[in-house]
């Protein structure tokens, strides 16, 4: 089986996904203070539920951004951790790309959203191509929200991490011509980030773990402090 591991937002998730496809098990945490701690318990409730041993995992499929800094830091680590313990490969996928496969397939551009901070979001682009396939159109950028009616002239349809508030800002701002992808796609899980790394997988395709590192896109919000020592 595959342990898929997603922190880079917020609500993070855990999955295992079978070798065949199948999801043996998930687990979705909504946002909390402090909830990354819950993090190992979260795992060892998943494999005991599931009657799974952590040594089933033939491969760690993590999230590498954009998304929380801290919550890359953390998913990315306990994936390399688990990499080197088990002597298993890592995988590491995009979550904006994970993001984007949660949506439907239709005839428009696909833009999937995740916060970056106030009044910002990271996004790229995609469409689906030919046999169902996912097709990236722009690389993962970060921009103001306000400017993404400019970015999207015509309808696209839209998925994120808040489907209440940018659904609303969405419509607020584009009208009809943001597509909302449903409800339930508008959380990014686990198991999504373990069907991307099981195709890799499958293909023999891996990341080398001292070179997987998060995507952050941008500098820390957090700065060192220039009176320190002083």
């Amino acid at each position: 089986m595959i342990l898929a591991i997603n922190t880079s937002t917020l609500q993070f998730s855990l999955a295992l996904v079978s070798l065949k496809g199948a999801i043996v098990a998930e687990h979705l945490m909504s946002e909390e203070r402090g909830h990354f701690g819950r993090l190992l318990p979260t795992l060892d409730f998943l494999l005991t539920s599931s009657g799974r041993n952590i040594q089933d995992a033939v491969c760690i499929a993590v999230a590498t951004g954009p998304g929380s800094f801290t919550g890359l830091r953390i998913g990315i680590s306990l994936a390399k951790g688990l990499c080197h313990a088990l002597g298993v490969p890592i995988i590491g996928v995009s979550s904006l790309e994970a993001m984007a496969m949660q949506a439907p397939n239709l005839d428009v551009p696909v833009v999937p959203l995740l916060y970056s901070r106030k009044n910002e979001v990271f996004m790229a682009r995609f469409v689906w191509g030919a046999e169902g396939r996912l097709q990236r159109e722009q690389e993962d950028s970060w921009v103001q929200f306000s400017n993404i009616p400019r970015l999207f002239p015509g309808s696209a349809l839209f998925v994120g991490n808040d489907y209440p508030n940018q659904g609303a800002q969405l419509r607020g701002l584009m009208g009809e011509q943001a597509l909302l992808a449903p409800l339930h796609a508008w959380h990014l899980r686990a198991s999504t980030v373990g069907a991307l790394a099981l195709e890799r997988h499958l293909a023999g395709d891996t990341d080398d773990p001292h070179l997987l590192n998060p995507v952050y896109l941008r500098p820390p919000d957090i700065r060192p402090n220039p009176y320190a020592g002083i």
